[in-house]
């Protein structure tokens, strides 16, 4: 792939094996309206920033940066269900103090990168379904730690259906693969 057909990327939060069953756990007892998109087991995760389309030559660098960010590992707690508008399913992310300074670290390197940051304030949270407006959460709320050491770097595979590859992984856990030719 050339530049001219830049990656779809953004940063995230990636679930572990035993976190993304626990998830998928949660989302499956929802009771969704007819139409309901829920989300892919394997795609579940926390964005923490959403980049966009960046050409590919741009890759290396942006690695390399994300690379020096300092990661605390911290564990993450499951916040409250909500229904947001357009019906978009979420299960919110209790923040805390790590992952709003990771948030914040991981933005001053996009915008020094001369990439746009969304404005919205950071709300952190898992999105469990889309086309979801009258959906209901079930009763009792998901009981689970994340514990948290890395984040990733992913790009947004065009298709019907979404499907997202880790480029690379950058924080405490080990680099598990790399998909950006950094040479």
């Amino acid at each position: 792939m050339s530049d001219r057909d830049p990656a779809r990327l953004f940063l995230a939060l990636w679930p572990g094996a035993t976190v993304r069953a626990r998830l998928a756990s949660y989302r499956d007892a929802w009771r969704w309206p007819e139409g309901a998109r829920p989300v892919a087991d394997e795609t579940l995760h926390v964005t923490l920033h959403f980049i966009g389309a960046l050409a590919r030559s741009r890759l290396p660098d942006l690695a390399r940066s994300l690379a020096a960010v300092p990661m605390a590992s911290t564990v993450l707690r499951p916040g409250a269900a909500q229904v947001w508008p357009g019906g978009i399913a979420i299960l919110g992310i209790d923040a805390n103090a790590r992952l709003a300074e990771l948030h914040e670290r991981l933005g001053d390197v996009l915008r020094s990168a001369g990439i746009a940051l969304d404005a919205r304030p950071f709300a952190p949270h898992v999105t469990l379904a889309r086309k979801a407006p009258k959906a209901l959460p079930p009763p009792a709320p998901p009981m689970f730690r994340w514990p948290v050491g890395h984040f990733v770097l992913v790009e947004s595979i065009p298709g019907a259906a979404a499907r997202y590859e880790v480029l690379s992984r950058f924080g405490a856990a080990p680099q598990a693969r790399s998909a950006i030719d950094s040479g």
